[in-house]
């Protein structure tokens, strides 16, 4: 699917933007269905952009908000998304939005993943209204690390919808995300990256080279959506 680049002169100017965007598309969902669902990424580079989303005029208490993916840690933990998520997008008016967590207590990271995805079932039936995918210096996207022991999986176009465990070198503790086929056809798909470095990283996935290499050539490849890639240095 063709891309398109929006670029800011920084970051906060970014946020403000994507901020707007996404309140817009979470309004035109409640309009037409009385609903939205938003899938939003986790690590230190949305956070201006959920403080400024979290005061958008959005009837927060039809909107459900989940996780694209999350390291499989409790909610208290330091390096939790949904700590990150309470703390940042969760407040203000969208503090009435409902919130769907990927982590779930279990045996292991996997039998989590099983609990989430029949705890999200209802959210994904259709594509998310909004998906807001990061990026690693390593090309990776969603948890869908290279070298991950279910990456192949989780990339497939014929994965159901759904939640998968994952784990890999770079990720650090196991994760759990949603499946490509869970991601790739929200309504606004949106790669959020900024920094010199992340648009390094994207012009080498633009490139010729396998996807488990770096597996954000998957949603750029192959992503049923248009991709909405938002940068600033």
């Amino acid at each position: 699917m063709p891309t398109t680049l929006h670029t800011f002169e920084n970051g906060s100017a970014l946020a403000a933007a994507l901020a707007d965007k996404v309140a817009g598309v979470l309004s035109a969902a409640i309009a037409a269905r009385g609903k939205a669902t938003l899938a939003v990424s986790g690590g230190s580079t949305p956070k201006a952009f959920f403080k400024a989303l979290s005061g958008c005029p959005v009837d927060w208490s039809n909107v459900t908000v989940t996780l694209v993916d999350e390291r499989y840690v409790p909610a208290d933990d330091p390096r939790s998304n949904h700590k990150l998520v309470q703390e940042n997008l969760l407040t203000g008016k969208a503090a009435a939005a409902t919130f769907l967590p990927l982590y779930y207590e279990a045996a292991d990271a996997a039998a989590g993943a099983v609990i989430a995805s029949t705890e999200t079932a209802s959210v994904i039936e259709r594509p998310f209204d909004a998906a807001i995918l990061g990026m690693g210096t390593d090309g990776h996207t969603a948890s869908f690390f290279p070298g991950g022991d279910n990456l192949a999986t989780a990339l497939a176009a014929d994965t159901p919808r759904g939640v998968i465990a994952m784990q890999a070198e770079g990720a650090g503790e196991p994760r759990v995300t949603f499946t490509f086929s869970a991601l790739q056809d929200a309504d606004l798909l949106v790669l959020h990256i900024e920094g010199d470095g992340k648009m390094t990283v994207l012009k080498k996935a633009e490139e010729d080279g396998a996807e488990e290499d770096m597996p954000i050539r998957a949603i750029l490849r192959r992503a049923a959506s248009p991709v909405e890639i938002y940068w600033a240095p």
